[in-house]
């Protein structure tokens, strides 16, 4: 079998067996502590321009079939794993995880301690990381500091056109910043007329479609980076219900005046407990992200905290106490992961028929 490295920012070099592309790769190296669901995780947009380490020791065993992704193509830039199974045993398999990558272009590294590099990544925080042929003798005089790291994730993961997903329901207009399929799944389940629009619609786009309610998905990167997307939903609150996942859910903190930083490691796997601060009850959520909305920031906005992470005690949830405007950190729509707060699509479309009351306050049905 031929033979790959991982090497980190840190000077850690792990040496494993190569599968997948030939292709040597860069990014920003993660971890997903998720059991199951390593289709749906490669195929999350949100995982554009890095290298994904599966937590769980066996990847594959149920091979690769294209009614679990979550979008067309996965936009992973490299899968690191304990073991890469070449034998899959399931009824639903088309391909196996190593002919899988190798037919999207994608490296993957198998047989290295996965435990080891987690503990690394909790202990340095993400870091710059690359995938290369095995040598005997390393290049020290490589700087880390002349690789950059992409920027424009979103611009790469979203529609590039608006496009309809027809309903008799309620008209939700999407904001498209790298979603996952399960989204458009809860919607339309819900009979919901749906359009979906680039990133970089403006509000007087979205306002002319006459939506019930807008909502704004998941997608890679760090919020900041879109700008003009912020602008875009400032001018939206208060004028259209607001839904946010995500990403969504951080750039709706932006767009009010709140602030967000970058986490050490971030959050990714199927089972992160959250509780929901008004009703006492906690949940189990799907997450993956690497920016968090500061608790701080949020004393100078009219933001309200309704969930946060039990783990480190993050922002989970919040709500504009004058407009009908919600969003989560985590991913109501699963996939992969339990669906206990499914029913936030629910809430969102009551939040369509939400009035504003004589105090100008928004209530939420």
């Amino acid at each position: 079998m031929k033979k790959r490295q991982l090497i980190l920012e840190d000077g850690t070099v792990f040496t494993g067996t190569a599968f997948g592309s030939d292709s040597a790769t860069t990014g920003e190296i993660v971890f997903n502590t998720g059991m199951t669901g390593y289709q749906e995780i490669i195929s999350d947009p949100s995982y554009c321009g890095q290298i994904v380490t599966l937590t769980y020791p066996l990847i594959g065993n149920y091979g690769v079939n294209s009614d679990d992704f979550e979008s067309i193509q996965p936009s992973i830039q490299a899968l690191v794993v304990k073991e890469a199974s070449s034998g899959p045993s399931n009824f639903r398999k088309q391909h196996t995880i190593d002919a899988f990558l190798q037919f999207h272009q994608i490296p993957g590294i198998a047989g290295i301690d996965t435990r080891k590099l987690t503990k690394i990544i909790r202990k340095q925080g993400a870091m710059k990381a690359r995938l290369t042929e095995a040598v005997e003798t390393l290049e020290a005089d490589v700087s880390w500091t002349t690789i950059s790291l992409p920027n424009d994730q979103v611009q790469r993961m979203s529609t590039a056109k608006a496009y309809v997903v027809p309903g008799r329901g309620k008209r939700i207009v999407v904001m498209d910043f790298g979603m996952k399929h399960g989204i458009l799944r809860e919607l339309a389940a819900r009979d919901c007329h749906i359009t979906v629009v680039p990133w970089h619609y403006t509000a007087e786009q979205i306002l002319h479609l006459n939506p019930d309610g807008i909502m704004l998905t998941n997608g890679p990167g760090d919020p900041k980076d879109v700008s003009p997307a912020i602008q875009t939903i400032r001018e939206l609150i208060g004028q259209v219900p607001i839904f946010g996942i995500c990403l969504g859910h951080q750039l709706i903190a932006l767009a009010a005046g709140a602030n967000t930083e970058k986490l050490k490691f971030g959050h990714r796997g199927s089972n992160h407990p959250v509780k929901d601060l008004e009703s006492g009850k906690t949940y189990l959520t799907s997450q993956n992200h690497g920016f968090t909305v500061t608790k701080e920031s949020l004393a100078a906005t009219d933001l309200i905290l309704t969930q946060v992470a039990l783990n480190d005690g993050t922002v989970e949830g919040l709500k504009h106490r004058l407009h009908p405007v919600m969003c989560v950190q985590y991913h109501p729509e699963a996939a992969p992961g339990p669906e206990d707060t499914r029913h936030l699509f629910d809430d969102f479309l009551k939040l369509t028929q939400s009035k504003q009351t004589a105090k100008g306050e928004a209530t939420y049905a």
